[in-house]
C-alpha cells in the first residue's frame, strides 16, 4: 500500500492504521529480507530497486492467499459503486487497480451517471455506495473533495459579443447540478445563451466541446486534453464549486475495507496539494 500510494500517511489511512505502525511493519519486513524496500526522503517515498523486484512476488503471494481463502467463503464478495459524471477522472483506473491489488477476489461493479440517477439507484438498493455532489441533498455523507469548474472550449471556438453564447449541456431529462450551474451563472450575469448541443452524458458533451461546436461548464480536473479555459478570453463569470461526498450502506468487512481504501485514495488524489 505504501508503494501504491507513495505515502506512509495515505497507506495508514487506507488501512485504518497509523503511520508509526506501518513504519514498524515495513522495517520488520526489511530486516527479515535483509534489504531496503522503500527509499524515503522528506519529499518523496518510492520503491528501491530491491523493492521493485520484490513487489510482484509479494502481490502474487497475497493473491494466492486470497484465492485460498475464497475457497472457504460462503459467497463471493461484491461492491456496487456509483461515480457521478465529471468526477470519475483519469485516476479512476488507478483506484480500481489499487482495489484489485488489495483484494484480488473482490467483484466490483461500477456505474457512472448523474448525481440524481445515482442517488435514486442507491435509495433503491441497486448500489452499495455512491460518490456524488452534495448539492440539494441534506442526507449525511463523508466529504471527499471539492469540484472546481471553468468554462471550456476548443481553441478554435469564437463567440461574437451581442449574440447568444452557444452552450453544450447535459439533457433536460434530469435537473443535473452541472447543467443548472452553467445556466444559473449565465442568467445571473445577464449573458444571453442558447442550447446549441444536448448530450445524454458527460462524454457526449466533451465530444461536442472538443469539436468546437459550443462552450461548456466543466470540472477542471476532468476537462479533456486539448480544451482551454476561456473565462477570461470570453469575459464569462466564475462558476461556483461543489462538494463531493460519499454515501454508503452497511457493508461486509471486505467490501467496507475496499471502499475505505478507495475513498481515502480518491480524497488524496483530489486534495489541493496533489
Amino acid at each position: 500500500m505504501v508503494a501504491d500510494l507513495q505515502s506512509f500517511t495515505r497507506a495508514a489511512a487506507a488501512l485504518g492504521s497509523t503511520q508509526a505502525t506501518i513504519s514498524v511493519k515495513l522495517r520488520r519486513l526489511e530486516e527479515k529480507l535483509g534489504a531496503r524496500l522503500i527509499e524515503r526522503t522528506p519529499r518523496r517515498v518510492a520503491l528501491s530497486a530491491k523493492g521493485a523486484g520484490f513487489l510482484p512476488a509479494a502481490r502474487d503471494f497475497l493473491a494466492a492467499h486470497e484465492r485460498a481463502m475464497a475457497e472457504f467463503a460462503a459467497a463471493p464478495c461484491r461492491l456496487a459503486l456509483g461515480f457521478v459524471d465529471h468526477v470519475a477522472g483519469p485516476e479512476l483506473s488507478v483506484l480500481i487497480a489499487q482495489i484489485h491489488a488489495h483484494d484480488p477476489s473482490l467483484a466490483l461493479s461500477m456505474k457512472i451517471d448523474t448525481s440524481i440517477m445515482l442517488k435514486d439507484a442507491f435509495d433503491h438498493g441497486e448500489l452499495d455506495a455512491v460518490i456524488v455532489h452534495r448539492e440539494g441533498d441534506d442526507r449525511p455523507g463523508r466529504a471527499l473533495s471539492r469540484n472546481h469548474y471553468g468554462w471550456f472550449a476548443a481553441p478554435s471556438f469564437e463567440w461574437q459579443r451581442g449574440t447568444p453564447l452557444r452552450l453544450a449541456l447535459l439533457s433536460t431529462v434530469c435537473t443535473c447540478p452541472d447543467r443548472l450551474r452553467a445556466i444559473e451563472t449565465l442568467d445571473g450575469a445577464g449573458i444571453a445563451w442558447e442550447e446549441a448541443f444536448v448530450g445524454g452524458g458527460g462524454t457526449a458533451v466533451n465530444i461536442a466541446v472538443s469539436a468546437g461546436f459550443a462552450v461548456s461548464a466543466l470540472a477542471n480536473r476532468v476537462a479533456p486534453l486539448g480544451l482551454i479555459e476561456v473565462s477570461r478570453k470570453l469575459g464569462l463569470p466564475p462558476l461556483p464549486s461543489s462538494e463531493i461526498v460519499l454515501h454508503s450502506r452497511t457493508l461486509a468487512p471486505r467490501a467496507r475495507e475496499a471502499l475505505h481504501m478507495l475513498a481515502t485514495a480518491f480524497r488524496e488524489y483530489n486534495s489541493p496539494t496533489v
